[in-house]
């Protein structure tokens, strides 16, 4: 019996074997056929497996591409105010009487209901007018949660000037007990531009100290 193979490509191997009889008479006995049938099948998967690849590695790719832009254009932005009223008074105006900031801050120009009976309603919308970095600015505003036990309100802002530059824009307001019978007042401005060429919201830091003493000098006549 003598047994022979040849390569064809890198990695299919085609095995022939031939059977002599004494006669004079052979016969081939060729599993071609049966190797062919194989190595089709393993092509199949490999092409499918391809077409796999080739389709959700670019969408994989685009879907860190977006994430990684989206998270260099979020950010926050955080400061802490220390205030001479106790945080019970600060939480309790912001939570019950927020409409009264436009009579004690001269960077509030107005405010008014746009939809809803109830100004501390999570359903409510609100529509402001303001000054940030010398200009006027309108937007809409809504209570998002109100958390009594860390006195922490969280407001979302849109619409007007918020949606011309961006995506997402949150005030988050935290009155926090001192020692000594005072308050420290944290703000944390939380945001997504809607390009790199919009500035990070820093004119909101300093709007928000001028609002803070005006709030808290209030307060203390109060």
């Amino acid at each position: 019996m003598d047994a022979s193979f040849k390569t064809k490509e890198k990695s299919k191997l085609f095995f022939f074997f031939e059977v002599g009889y004494e006669n004079g008479a052979h016969s081939v006995i060729s599993w071609v056929e049966l190797v062919n049938y194989v190595l089709y099948k393993r092509d199949m998967v490999e092409i499918l497996f391809i077409i796999i690849i080739s389709i959700f590695v670019p969408f994989f790719l685009l879907l860190l591409a977006s994430f990684f832009i989206t998270m260099t254009l979020s950010g926050k932005i955080s400061t802490e105010i220390g205030v001479h009223a106790t945080a019970a008074k600060w939480f309790n105006l912001l939570a019950t009487k927020l409409h009264h900031l436009q009579n004690i801050s001269d960077r509030i120009h107005g405010t008014k209901l746009h939809h809803g009976q109830d100004w501390h309603h999570s359903e409510s919308i609100k529509h402001w007018t303001y000054t940030i970095d010398g200009k006027v600015t309108t937007c809409q505003e809504s209570i998002e949660s109100v958390d009594e036990a860390n006195k922490t309100i969280i407001y979302k802002l849109f619409d007007g000037d918020i949606d011309h530059q961006y995506k997402l824009f949150k005030l988050v307001f935290q009155a926090i007990d001192n020692n000594n019978g005072a308050a420290i007042i944290k703000w944390t401005v939380e945001y997504e531009r809607l390009a790199e060429e919009v500035d990070p919201p820093y004119g909101y830091i300093e709007y928000l100290h001028k609002c803070t003493a005006d709030i808290d000098a209030h307060l203390l006549k109060a």
